[in-house]
Order: structure tokens, then C-alpha cells, then sequence
């Protein structure tokens, strides 16, 4: 009886596992330190999502980051972005898998010009 209560644990959790796409890298790469304001933030997520909001915060500024041109599931975002000088970034993200959950993240960067 453990047996098959275990193994439908275990398929449970697998499903739920892979069912998301979590987010593999950056561009800037989080915790980067840069010359330079990049002209754009880059995404890349492991399965498809749709980013429901992006906001950029600096020092005492934040702005949310223009989504208008994206549609649809995807797995790479590139969004441009406007430079609010020296200092550190914090990029909070918001979306939707695939498969209907809700995700969220953030990832910063500092720019020493």
C-alpha cells in the first residue's frame, strides 16, 4: 500500500517540477557590474512564459518597462531600457508559465561609470 501511495507522490511532484520555466539567464547577468547603462535587459527562460510586467528600480526611481510589443508565450525577451545613470538596477519581473502559474523573480546590476 506505501508503495503506490509513493510512487504517485513522487509523479506528482515531477510533474510539477517541469510543468514551470524557470528563468536561466540574464543579460546583464545578475550581480553584474558594468562600464556602461545597457540599452536593453535580456531574458532567457528555459520553457515559454508571458511576462505580465517588468519594473526597473534606481535609487529613488522606478518605471515599469514597455511590454507592448510582445504577445503571446515566449521564452526570450529582449526590452529596451532607459538609462538612469551610475548605480544599481533592480529588475522585478511577473508572468505566466505555460501551464498557468504565476511566476515572479528579480535580478540586479550595478553600473560603475
Amino acid at each position: 500500500m506505501k508503495r503506490p501511495i509513493l510512487t504517485s507522490l513522487m509523479l506528482l511532484w515531477a510533474t510539477s517540477a517541469i510543468a514551470h520555466s524557470p528563468l536561466e539567464a540574464t543579460v546583464p547577468a545578475n550581480e553584474a557590474i558594468l562600464a556602461e547603462v545597457p540599452s536593453e535587459i535580456v531574458f532567457d527562460f528555459k520553457g515559454n512564459i508571458r511576462l505580465t510586467r517588468v519594473t526597473m528600480a534606481h535609487a529613488v526611481h522606478e518605471a515599469d518597462l514597455d511590454l507592448d510589443g510582445f504577445s503571446g508565450f515566449l521564452s526570450d525577451y529582449t526590452i529596451p531600457m532607459q538609462s538612469m545613470g551610475a548605480g544599481t538596477y533592480q529588475i522585478e519581473w511577473r508572468g505566466l508559465g505555460d501551464d498557468g502559474h504565476p511566476m515572479k523573480g528579480t535580478f540586479s546590476f550595478t553600473v560603475e561609470e
